[in-house]
């Protein structure tokens, strides 16, 4: 007898949520996405809702799936109530509603024994007295919900500047973190299933540039994955994860790595875990919420990643990406628009050596 395929539900139809369906197909699996975008990428992949979050049809429609995962956190707290008891949605709403609030957050880190920047919460005006002094006199202060890619923060350096931050944030709640000298940035995804079976993903070596991730390497054997894996394993274990995460971390000089953010889902850095070999990033967060087989998992090559984005007036060389060798090109099919995500590339070489010189050249091609 062939066995019923399992339905799995995303809230979201963006580049994540096509990822993630084209992971579940050759698992077997059917997907449905909740999406009010006509034009959602994951609608070429999935069987697509066109509905806003909350409506009651299409949450109905999720909540015959098996479980239902999320590309995005910011998910309206009506619908994840509409769902609950009814559908399991991993990672659930507690994680959710921490990981969306950046001072819950950084307060929740602590708890669980992860260190964070120093940080003042941002509630009031009266907050702001003496906040910069807590953090060592200079810091980013950041919308405590929705900011993403650089929006929604700004560099603060004195009491003035901090005030009139605020002030043009609307005086909405928000975090003010110190600013830490680091030597590098990383990040490490974690999942977890029904059953308790934790598993883990590679190091990636992490580039900005604007705010806005640029590249992604990852290498076999960086030293720091084990600590970086401790930290992740706690966090899982005191936030009762099911379903997916990924740790952003701020590596000191001495080696320490301090948690900067977490998504409770698949991240932007772990793209480059679709053509190295392996299994994805995608496919984890899959098996982890229909509560399929779990393992680590990596890249069987030296494997990097660097992100399109929308330039004035510019576009990458698309000829020579493609006689780049080991490239591999990924589109969201998404309209152009300056800053925004329109796809990625994926670099794979035989070595570490290899690899960073097609990154170089990479790098070249993309504006």
């Amino acid at each position: 007898m062939t066995p019923v395929p399992p339905h799995l539900g995303i809230l979201g139809g963006g580049q994540l949520a096509q990822m993630l369906s084209l992971a579940a197909l050759p698992l077997g699996a059917r997907v449905t996405v909740l999406e009010p975008d006509a034009q959602a990428p994951a609608r070429l992949c999935a069987a697509h809702l066109h509905a806003p979050y909350t409506d009651r049809a299409g949450l109905e429609a999720l909540a015959a799936c098996d479980a239902v995962t999320l590309e995005f956190e910011n998910v309206p707290g009506e619908a994840l109530s509409a769902l609950e008891g009814r559908v399991p949605v991993r990672p659930g709403r507690a994680l959710l509603e921490r990981s969306k609030h950046r001072a819950r957050e950084k307060q929740a880190l602590q708890a669980a024994g992860a260190r964070t920047a120093p940080f003042v919460a941002i509630e009031t005006g009266a907050d702001l007295d003496g906040a910069l002094g807590q953090v060592g006199g200079r810091g980013l202060l950041k919308t405590s919900e929705l900011g993403y890619d650089g929006k929604g923060q700004a560099r603060v350096s004195d009491e003035d500047g901090l005030r009139a931050a605020w002030q043009q944030m609307g005086r909405v709640p928000c975090v003010l973190e110190g600013l830490i000298d680091f030597e590098r940035e990383v990040s490490l995804a974690v999942a977890r299933g029904p059953g308790g079976r934790v598993a883990f993903g590679p190091l990636i070596e992490n580039v900005h540039r604007d705010g806005i991730l640029r590249t992604s390497v990852c290498l076999e054997g960086d030293p720091h994955e084990a600590q970086a894996r401790e930290i992740a394993g706690r966090v899982t274990a005191a936030w009762d994860l099911e379903g997916l995460m990924t740790l952003e971390f701020f590596q000191l000089a001495d080696g320490e790595l301090l948690v900067n953010e977490v998504a409770p889902r698949v991240h932007n850095s772990g793209h480059l875990t679709q053509d190295g070999g392996g299994v994805s990033q995608f496919e984890a967060q899959v098996r982890a919420v229909l509560g399929l087989p779990l393992a680590d998992w990596r890249p069987l090559l030296p494997c990097a990643m660097v992100n399109i984005i929308g330039v004035k007036d510019q576009e990458a060389d698309w000829a020579g990406i493609d006689a780049l060798a080991g490239t591999h090109l990924h589109l969201y099919h998404k309209g152009w628009r300056a800053g925004r995500k329109l796809g990625h590339v994926n670099l794979v070489a035989p070595d570490a050596a290899t690899l960073r010189e097609r990154l170089a050249r990479l790098e070249r091609l993309i504006p």
